[in-house]
């Protein structure tokens, strides 16, 4: 058995911009990818939070949002795990929590030296971690949204290089989900089923490798 633990925010939640509410199981990626690798061997979990940013509080909620802070208990909850694939950001670019594509990447660093770093039970060894970049944010006319995440239009589009650069540093695996999928116009963040179908799909070739399946 190997198990994949997917790492996100509201896009790794389900977030359905149309309705307000989730879409359907089957359509969230870390669904697809499980679909997709079509193995009853390999355990994909699906650990996404609204809001939730890479290592930076946000306050604004119930729940606590600080990816750095949760991932710890997240990690040995579900050990052992094989691969962390770790799709954060977007929420970074808030101009509250700093709207900065660096400091996104020093968050996304922080998560690597806690999952390398991590005090794991049993001795069992750390996971691969495969860094993914969420599709950058798009323009819209949802009045909200537009104020949440002012300016996060054009720093998200500089996520993609950046994280590529550290995942190089750091010996990850990187996949710009940009490629392959855009945020709805309804509120210039959040996918579409289509669009958030796409990116299990496209995972799913590159984890096959990094998990040598």
């Amino acid at each position: 058995m190997k198990t994949i633990l997917c790492y996100g925010d509201s896009l790794t939640w389900g977030y359905d911009a149309a309705s307000l509410g989730r879409h359907a199981l089957a359509d969230r990626w870390p669904s697809v990818l499980k679909a997709a690798l079509d193995d009853d061997d390999i355990e994909v979990i699906a650990e996404g939070l609204n809001g939730r940013t890479t290592a930076f509080d946000d306050h604004l909620a119930g729940a606590d949002r600080n990816g750095a802070r949760l991932l710890p208990t997240i990690l040995t909850s579900h050990a052992p795990i094989d691969l962390i694939v770790i799709m954060l950001g977007a929420n970074d670019m808030k101009p509250w929590i700093h709207g900065n594509p660096v400091a996104a990447k020093q968050g996304v660093q922080r998560l690597i030296d806690i999952v390398r770093g991590h005090d794991y039970p049993f001795d069992w060894a750390a996971p691969q971690i495969l860094i993914v970049a969420p599709p950058a944010v798009s323009r819209t006319d949802n009045a909200e949204f537009k104020e949440m995440f002012a300016g996060g239009d054009e720093a998200s589009k500089r996520l993609a290089p950046q994280y590529s650069i550290l995942a190089d540093e750091a010996g990850c695996g990187f996949f710009d989900a940009g490629t392959v999928a855009t945020t709805t116009p309804l509120d210039g963040v959040h996918l579409d089923a289509e669009n958030t179908r796409n990116i299990g799909e496209a995972l799913a070739p590159l984890v096959r490798v990094m998990l040598e399946l």
